[in-house]
């Protein structure tokens, strides 16, 4: 098979990266190692920036997010049992949606097949060939049989650990880590949420975050233990510890249920330089992961899909690399604006085994400081909804 970009990995990265090179007449071929089912099966986020919905219009797929998806003006912190609320569109003049990440997924594998555009599921054992060369390939096997595509370049959109990132020699690529002493324990329930935005909390029990998909879907979180495993949580024992942590009217209003899905996500700050390496680009987690709390994992996939499908474009329309040969500085500027905002917010939240009553007393005024400062309010607000691209 011949393509001018040779795409891995189906996830919504991926898929959005290729409905834009689609609408500009670019050729890709898709290639994932899971079905489609399994892709869509996945629970993750749902808080899009204003950024990534303009690039779902670009798309053509952004009927069902108006229609369906939920406009957020701001959010509330509850802090020791008090609230507050950060009005991003009055400081910013920008809101952001709540739409599921899977919703975002489904449409975009409904646009490409309508258009009847080539997917290959279930492909195993993908290596990428000749990188830094003018004639990359990719190979795969499904069922036993082996297969190779060839392309002008490969974008690894294939997640942490996927084989994208791997495949830049470590003589040219720099990792950056760093890992949190906690996880999340995360429900998924029918319930209406206890709120019309969502609620972040710091308490003295820990963090916890009150979210939703949609008017009958909710999703929960608790900071909780690295060691803890979701079956040692009942969801009596889940529901009980979300109270204590939630403001008492708050707390009141909450409508519990049975969790349809329950699972503990580690959290975890990772940058990798280059996000380029010849003719492979890296977009998404493949190039770098945040945590959670400043909803950044999905946008910032988004922002690298925006810088190299523009530089696609340029080059295939124009006959100029400038796009592609910019495409890693101009992202990481990007990345690592966000990776300051989740590294910062999450430490304003959580509560760290090792904090010492200095540290807390820090943190309480840092908070403070949000709350009564306009300007630091703003800030705020402008790196939530999103920086611009």
């Amino acid at each position: 098979m011949r393509t001018q970009v040779a795409i891995i990995g189906g996830g919504p990265a991926g898929l959005l990266l290729g409905q834009l090179l689609h609408r500009q007449g670019i050729d890709a071929v898709v290639i994932e190692r899971k079905t489609r089912d399994y892709v869509l099966g996945r629970i993750r986020a749902g808080v899009l920036e204003a950024g990534l919905v303009r690039l779902m219009e670009e798309a053509g797929v952004a009927d069902r997010l108006h229609a369906e998806g939920h406009v957020h003006h701001g959010t509330r912190i509850a802090v020791d049992g008090r609230m507050f609320h950060v009005d991003f569109s009055g400081l910013t003049g920008t809101p952001v949606v709540v739409y599921g990440q899977t919703e975002v997924t489904r449409d975009l594998y409904d646009a490409r097949e309508a258009a009847g555009l080539p997917t290959e599921f279930r492909a195993e054992d993908v290596a990428i060939h000749g990188a830094d060369t003018d004639s990359p390939h990719v190979t795969f096997t499904r069922d036993g049989t082996g297969h190779r595509i060839d392309c002008d370049f490969v974008a690894g959109c294939d997640g942490f650990h996927g084989i994208s990132r791997q495949t830049i020699p470590l003589t040219v690529r720099r990792e950056y880590e760093k890992t949190y002493p906690f996880g999340w324990l995360g429900v998924l329930s029918r319930t209406p949420p206890v709120h019309d935005e969502l609620i972040y909390v710091s308490s003295e029990r820990g963090f916890a975050l009150c979210s939703m998909r949609n008017d009958n879907l909710s999703r929960y979180y608790i900071q909780c233990a690295l060691s803890d495993h979701p079956s040692d949580w009942t969801d009596a024992a889940f529901w009980a510890e979300l109270k204590r942590r939630l403001p008492p009217e708050v707390a009141d209003r909450l409508v519990t249920g049975l969790s349809i899905e329950k699972s503990i996500a580690p959290l975890r700050s990772f940058v990798t330089e280059p996000m380029r390496w010849g003719r492979l680009f890296l977009c998404g987690d493949a190039a770098h992961i945040v945590p959670p709390t400043g909803a950044k994992g999905l946008n910032l996939a988004a922002s690298d899909v925006h810088y190299l499908h523009e530089g696609l474009r340029q080059f295939y329309r124009d006959n100029d690399c400038t796009g592609i040969d910019a495409y890693s500085e101009r992202a990481l500027l990007r990345v690592w604006k966000a990776e300051r905002f989740s590294w910062w917010f999450s430490g304003l939240l959580h509560r760290y085994p090792d904090m010492s009553p200095f540290d807390l007393k820090m943190q309480q005024a840092d908070i403070a400081f949000l709350r009564d400062n306009r300007a630091q309010q703003q800030a705020f607000a402008e790196n939530y909804v999103g920086l611009p691209y």
